[in-house]
């Protein structure tokens, strides 16, 4: 039988009620244990990563339609973020901002992981049912776990920040062109790159090892945030070659996806949201 939405307007609501009898019943396991058997970490390979990119595109062209239309927000915010960025006073920030696209990308393609789910069940997908994270029965330890992944993206600005200011700061830049020549052209701006750089890496290894599978997890069991940070840090823990890889693949793709006006983000992001699903499947049982 062919699938309907019927009035967005009586949809919304059955949504919003289902959504507050979840998010009821998740508080209070948000910090628990997990009433199932506790995950199990498997051995990856990188094979097992030409899987899941050719897996996640395979989602994405069944899907494409569908996809795009949730995508379409993540060039959007990225525009909004570099567009902030060019007021002289955020200049600096601009790198920073557009680089913490790889800390709250697992939050942003929560919604995807939930289409990957759904064909994977042989169920029929449409854009909507992105929303269904909203009825997960572990839908308060997902706002829990994207809460702590936007502190860490707010403490990450910041240290970018206290960067710049003990180096090319702590007055804004007269331009653009100016502070690109002050860091290419100065050894406080070397400094601040390299120093940037560096730090930016922990930043970007820590949201990787909480977040690599805890939120497909999340949405898959009904378990508390500790179970999935920790099955998280695991993962990276025994396969730290495949999980770092996987980690530099996902940074390369979103600078290649920003490059023409953010726009690749259209389809690097619902490629590595999928991808990122099944990735959780043949790391976690």
């Amino acid at each position: 039988m062919a699938k309907t939405i019927g009035n967005p307007i009586s949809w919304a609501a059955k949504s919003l009620s289902a959504t507050g009898e979840h998010v009821g019943d998740s508080i209070a396991q948000v910090g628990g244990a997990d009433p199932d058997a506790p995950p199990v970490v498997h051995t990856l390979t990188m094979d097992d990563l030409k899987a899941v990119l050719r897996a996640g595109y395979a989602d994405f062209l069944a899907t494409r339609a569908d996809a795009i239309f949730i995508a379409v927000v993540y060039p959007l915010a990225g525009l909004l973020l570099v567009g902030l960025g060019l007021q002289m006073d955020l200049v600096p920030l601009l790198a920073p901002l557009v680089m913490g696209f790889a800390i709250l990308g697992p939050v942003a393609a929560v919604g995807l992981y939930e289409i990957s789910r759904r064909r994977e069940q042989g169920l029929e997908t449409h854009w909507l049912d992105a929303f269904g994270v909203f009825r997960s029965p572990s839908f308060g330890a997902i706002l829990v776990l994207g809460f702590y992944l936007v502190m860490l993206f707010l403490v990450w600005v910041m240290t970018a920040n206290a960067i710049y200011s003990a180096t090319l700061g702590p007055e804004p830049p007269a331009s653009l062109a100016a502070f690109t020549g002050d860091v290419i052209g100065t050894a406080a701006g070397w400094t601040m790159a390299i120093l940037g750089t560096a730090v930016g890496f922990f930043f970007a290894l820590a949201a990787l090892a909480v977040s690599v599978v805890s939120f497909p997890l999340l949405l898959d069991r009904k378990v508390g945030v500790p179970v999935a940070v920790v099955t998280s840090v695991r993962v990276l823990r025994e396969n730290p070659a495949v999980i770092l890889t996987w980690g530099a693949l996902v940074a390369t793709l979103l600078v290649l996806g920003a490059i023409p006006l953010l726009l690749g983000m259209i389809v690097v992001m619902p490629v590595l949201g999928h991808a990122t699903w099944h990735l959780y499947r043949r790391a976690v049982s």
